[in-house]
């Protein structure tokens, strides 16, 4: 009986852990508590059962462990990038961008649902945070797009769909975790999530637009006496090919003495975009008329969030700045363009720094409980018991990866992605990589998975942010003063269906087609192990200067016979040259001679051996 308890210790301690976060304990202590409480069983039971590899003073490795999650520099970036995010927040960049982006496509059915996908796609590239978007676009757009006639359902759809873009857009704060648990570069992570996050969009996009053909009375276009910013489409499109026409005049013309060709290419970008503001600004501020107001609203609104998009992800992905890099500029960009706007306050930076240490501390409060957790785990045996469980599935890699995708999706509809990633992540990925899945594309399909989850009914994050600033009584819109009816809570689950769909087909896309994400390693330089050739300057051999080679044996560096220094001479196993000196004998140091297979000689008369020296007695010392 105590065999059968000590071989499912493990089954017994994680379904006790799991069941005490589905109750809504704190995570960190849950964690803890359950790692340290079955520390004791486990040591109790190491005296009956081999399996079980604990003892007390395993216990004194805790500290070492917890200072090395406070050494990690990856886990740097996550402050970083929130800070960023809230600062661009409390800015309302996303007011700006959702007002901008609706203006230009107000005129096309669906524009409004467009604008919210493509605002929400770029909110995911600067924030990283799934609330701060989804209750941003909710508080903005959700009011709008029922004004405008929008179909309730399909409008909460959108925006939570939109706002969890933020999974899995870089520099996403689910990637940096990721990344950090499967031991891998946060550089390679952001490369292979690049195209299907890119697909994703696509998707979502390609879902409006067939919703405007076969139900245009839900996605109506924006009346004319809404769309204030006027037509100018075509202005807009002349000062896009004019910023493509001075990006070729810098890489070709300007910058061609740049050495490298990553710093050639943000030159001739810097180069271009900043000419293109520069006339948008003189146009709004000297009335100079150049160009529409629809132009200058968007590329006055638009470049800012994208240079600094650039500025995090363009410089990671050239391999200027490192992931923790890319976040101190982003964070310094957003207090650039949020001290522009003359948005930046104190009380702006200090709740944004209050917000961005809270959330710091509770991932490091997390990280510590896995660790204590994992300790333990692992001391029963329990990485085996999940490779045994895991690697009996049947379909190999892609059974496994179906199995390991349902088993996110169901805790992503109870936990936090922060959960997920400490507990799931490190039991799972020494099992995917022994059946031989790449790392990163095993971290994107999970980083999908955990995106969808957080839209699923009832239990999705993504849901309860836009349950809580959606009006649940009739309410009165403020520029028609019309009364206008609650969001039902069914009417949400209803809009996210079509999405978690999409979502789902997805991830069997990327399983399916894996060179989605395996695409970063071709920015990696290959080397064929073959080719490799390691000269020395000076080494043996070489006959230069400082030559470490040693001369033959026996002769000296001008061919003359070398100092024997009292030695025998070596016998190699030739004959001895003619000319060679008589070598007088050397001591034998009551050794027999060596010999290395030359011919056989008669023993030389050896001295008779000394007597033994008598240990047992005091030596005696002679005057």
């Amino acid at each position: 009986m105590i065999d059968f308890i000590a071989h499912n210790l493990p089954l017994v301690m994680f379904s006790s852990v799991m069941l005490m976060l589905l109750l809504g304990y704190p995570v960190a202590f849950t964690l803890a508590a359950g790692g340290l409480i079955f520390f004791v069983i486990g040591v109790e039971l190491s005296w009956i059962s081999p399996e079980i590899r604990l003892f007390w003073p395993l216990l004194q490795s805790h500290p070492e462990r917890i200072y090395g999650i406070m050494y990690n520099d990856t886990l740097l970036s996550i402050p970083f990038f929130t800070f960023m995010g809230i600062i661009l927040e409390r800015s309302r960049m996303a007011e700006d961008l959702l007002d901008t982006i609706g203006q230009l496509f107000g005129p096309i059915r669906g524009g409004l649902a467009y604008a919210v996908i493509l605002v929400g796609a770029l909110l995911g590239a600067t924030t990283g945070v799934v609330a701060a978007s989804v209750m941003a676009m909710g508080l903005i757009s959700l009011p709008i797009m029922m004004r405008y006639g929008y179909n309730k359902p399909l409008v909460a759809g959108t925006i939570a769909a939109s706002g969890t873009l933020a999974q899995i857009v870089p520099p996403s704060l689910v990637l940096i975790v990721m990344a950090d648990q499967l031991g891998r570069s946060v550089g390679d992570m952001y490369i292979g999530a690049l195209y299907p996050a890119l697909i994703i969009v696509s998707v979502y996009c390609a879902y409006i637009f067939v919703v405007s053909l076969v139900r245009p009375q839900y996605v109506p276009a924006l009346p004319a006496e809404a769309r204030t910013l006027g037509n100018g489409v075509k202005s807009l499109l002349v000062m896009i090919a004019i910023s493509i026409a001075l990006y070729y005049i810098g890489m070709h013309l300007l910058f061609v003495d740049i050495s490298s060709p990553e710093w050639q290419l943000v030159a001739a970008l810097a180069f271009s975009v900043l000419v293109v503001y520069a006339v948008a600004i003189a146009n709004s501020r000297m009335q100079v008329k150049i160009i529409s107001r629809l132009a200058e609203q968007v590329i006055i609104v638009l470049i800012p969030p994208l240079a600094l998009i650039f500025l995090v992800l363009g410089t990671i992905f050239l391999g200027i700045a490192t992931p923790t890099e890319g976040g101190a500029m982003g964070a310094t960009g957003a207090l650039i363009l949020a001290l522009a706007k003359g948005r930046l306050n104190v009380g702006t930076l200090k709740n944004a720094l209050d917000a961005t240490t809270k959330l710091s501390a509770f991932v490091m409060m997390i990280l510590i409980g896995a660790r204590v957790f994992g300790l333990t785990f692992y001391g029963i045996n329990g990485n085996v018991w999940i490779e045994e469980l895991l690697l009996a599935l049947p379909g190999g890699e892609y059974g496994f990866l179906i199995v390991v995708t349902i088993i996110i999706f169901i805790l992503g509809c109870f936990l936090d992605f922060f959960e997920i990633a400490f507990i799931m992540v490190p039991l799972l990925a020494p099992v995917a990589d022994k059946l031989g899945i790449d790392l990163v594309w095993f971290g994107v399909i999970l980083g999908i998975n955990l995106q969808t989850s957080f839209l699923t009914p009832p239990f999705g994050f993504s849901l309860f942010f836009l349950r809580s600033i959606a009006p649940n009584a009739p309410w009165v819109d403020k520029v028609t003063g019309r009364h206008m009816p609650a969001v039902k809570t069914l009417e949400i689950y209803k809009g996210v269906l079509p999405f978690i769909i999409m979502q789902f087909c997805m991830i069997i896309v990327v399983i399916a087609f894996p060179g989605l994400v395996m695409h970063y390693k071709s920015s990696h330089p290959t080397v064929d192990p073959n080719t490799i050739k390691i000269e020395i300057p000076g080494g043996p051999g070489s006959g230069a200067p400082g030559d470490l080679s040693l001369p033959p044996l026996g002769v000296g560096q001008s061919g003359t016979q070398a100092p024997s220094m009292g030695l025998p001479p070596l016998n190699l196993g030739g004959p001895a040259p003619a000319d060679a000196p008589a070598t007088p004998a050397a001591p034998q140091l009551g050794l027999p001679p060596l010999n290395l297979g030359g011919p056989t000689e008669q023993p030389a008369q050896q001295p008779p051996p000394s007597p033994a020296t008598d240990l047992s007695q005091p030596p005696k010392i002679t005057p």
